[in-house]
C-alpha cells in the first residue's frame, strides 16, 4: 500500500504550495535574488538525503552510515571548485548570511575592526550594518558611495582602511547595479594588511558563465548564497586560498553550526553540474544583456536609475521625479503581476520602509527564455503602472497582456495544472 500523498496528508499546505506555483507561473519575477531551480535541482533538494545527520566533514564524520553523503559532498566541493577556480570550498554554510558570519568569526574577536560597504549605499546587513550582528560585536566602519554619480567611492574605502587597519575589509553588493573593482580591492586591503572578503551572492552565477569580472586571485576568501543568479537550492558557500581552509572549516562547523542540510548540498552538486555546460555561459551573458535592454527601456520613459545603468543583473531605478514612493509603487506593480521589491537609493531622503526606489532583477525572467523584445514590453509595463499606480484600468490592460507573455515562456522546474 502506497503512502498518502502532501495532498492526503495536508491538503491545507498542498494547496498553499500549488498556489505559489500558479504565482510563479504567472507573474513576472523580478526580484533580482530569486530565480528557478531545474527539476533536477529541486529532485535532489526534496530527497531522501533530508532524513540523515551528518555533523563533521568528508572522512571525518561523528555520525555512521556516511558512504553516501561524503560522496555527494565531495562531489559538490570539486564542481564548485572546478566552476570558480578556487582551491578550497566550504558548502555547508545555511545561506549566505552565516557564511558571512563565519568569516567574521574565523578571523575576528569582539571588537575587532572591519570595512564594509554600507547597507544605504548598497551593501549588505552581513557586512557591517549596525542591526546585525556583524556590526553590533565587532567594529565596522562602512564606506558608500559619491554622490555625483552613486558609483563605489574608492578613496573613501582607502581612507577608512588607513585610518583603522581593519582585520577584515568587505566588498560587494546587494543593491549595486555596476562591477565591483576586486583589484582596487585588492591592492587597499594589502597596503594595510587586512584580509579582502569578495561577497558576491548576487553574481556568483555570472562568475561562473563568465558575464561577470571574478574576485579569486585578488580576494583570499569570497562567499556566495547558492541560489540567486547561480539558479542553486537556498544555501551558501564559503571558497578561500587553501591557507584559510582550516580556520574557515573550524569556524562553520563545530564554530556556527551542527550538521549539514545534505538534500542542499546534493541540489548544489546538481546546480554545479548544470553551470558547467555550455549552455549555462549563453544564460549568463542572456542575463546582463536583458538587464541592459529592460534599463534602456525604463530611462527612456523618464525613470531615473542609479548610477545611469547596469552591467549586471540588477537595476536600481529611483522614481522620485514620478511622484511615487518606491513601496506603493511595488505594490501596484505586483497587482499588475510583475514581483519586484522596493529599496532605498543612496542618500534617499525617506525612510527604509517607505524608500524611494525599487529594484529589479532579470535572472528569473532569462530563465524562463526571455529576451530583450521581451524585456522592452517588461520595462514599457513598468513605465506604465508607475505612471498611474492608482488606475486599475491600467494595471488590469498589464497584468491581461503579462499573463498572456507568461503562458509562451514555461518556467524551469514548473508545469501547469
Amino acid at each position: 500500500m502506497s503512502e498518502p500523498t502532501l495532498a492526503q496528508v495536508d491538503p491545507e499546505i498542498a494547496s498553499l504550495i500549488a498556489k505559489e506555483e500558479r504565482r510563479q507561473l504567472d507573474s513576472i519575477r523580478l526580484i533580482a535574488s530569486e530565480n528557478y531551480a531545474s527539476r533536477a535541482v529541486q529532485e535532489a533538494a526534496g530527497s531522501a538525503l533530508n532524513n540523515k545527520y551528518s555533523e563533521g566533514y568528508p572522512g571525518k564524520r561523528y555520525y555512521q552510515g556516511q558512504e553516501y553523503v561524503d560522496k555527494v559532498e565531495t562531489l559538490a566541493i570539486e564542481r564548485i571548485k572546478k566552476l570558480f577556480g578556487v582551491e578550497h570550498v566550504n558548502v555547508q554554510p545555511y545561506s549566505g548570511s552565516p557564511a558571512n558570519l563565519a568569516v567574521h568569526y574565523a578571523f575576528l574577536r569582539p571588537g575587532d575592526k572591519t570595512v564594509g560597504l554600507g547597507l544605504p549605499a548598497g551593501g549588505h546587513l552581513t557586512h557591517g550594518w549596525k542591526v546585525s550582528i556583524t556590526g553590533d560585536y565587532f567594529e565596522a566602519h562602512q564606506y558608500g558611495v559619491r554622490e555625483n554619480d552613486h558609483r563605489l567611492d574608492m578613496d573613501q574605502v582607502a581612507r577608512l582602511a588607513r585610518e583603522h587597519k581593519p582585520k577584515l575589509m568587505w566588498c560587494g553588493t546587494t543593491a549595486y547595479p555596476r562591477h565591483v573593482d576586486y583589484a582596487k580591492f585588492a591592492e587597499i586591503a594589502n597596503e594595510v594588511g587586512a584580509i579582502l572578503v569578495a561577497d558576491i551572492a548576487h553574481v556568483s552565477g555570472l562568475i561562473a558563465g563568465k558575464a561577470h569580472p571574478s574576485p579569486v586571485g585578488l580576494a583570499p576568501i569570497v562567499t556566495s548564497t547558492t541560489h540567486k543568479t547561480l539558479r542553486g537550492p537556498r544555501g551558501g558557500m564559503i571558497l578561500c586560498d587553501a591557507k584559510y581552509a582550516k580556520e574557515i572549516d573550524k569556524a562553520v562547523f563545530p564554530g556556527l553550526q551542527g550538521g549539514p542540510h545534505n538534500s542542499g548540498i546534493a541540489a548544489l552538486a546538481v546546480a554545479a553540474h548544470e553551470a558547467l555546460q555550455p549552455s549555462f555561459e549563453t544564460y549568463a551573458r542572456n542575463v546582463v544583456t536583458n538587464a541592459k535592454a529592460m534599463a534602456e527601456t525604463l530611462m527612456s520613459r523618464g525613470i531615473d536609475l542609479v548610477t545611469g545603468g547596469t552591467d549586471t543583473h540588477l537595476i536600481l531605478a529611483d522614481l522620485t521625479s514620478k511622484n511615487v514612493a518606491g513601496k506603493p509603487a511595488a505594490i501596484a506593480l505586483e497587482k499588475a503581476g510583475i514581483v519586484c521589491n522596493y529599496n532605498s537609493v543612496p542618500f534617499d531622503k525617506r525612510k527604509p520602509f517607505d524608500p524611494s526606489g525599487i529594484r529589479l532583477g532579470t535572472p528569473a525572467v532569462t530563465s524562463r527564455g526571455m529576451g530583450p523584445d521581451e524585456m522592452k514590453r517588461i520595462g514599457g509595463w513598468i513605465a506604465d503602472v508607475v505612471e498611474a499606480p492608482t488606475d486599475e484600468k491600467v494595471i488590469a490592460r498589464v497584468r491581461g497582456e503579462l499573463l498572456a507573455m507568461c503562458q509562451q515562456f514555461p518556467a524551469p522546474g514548473l508545469e501547469r495544472r
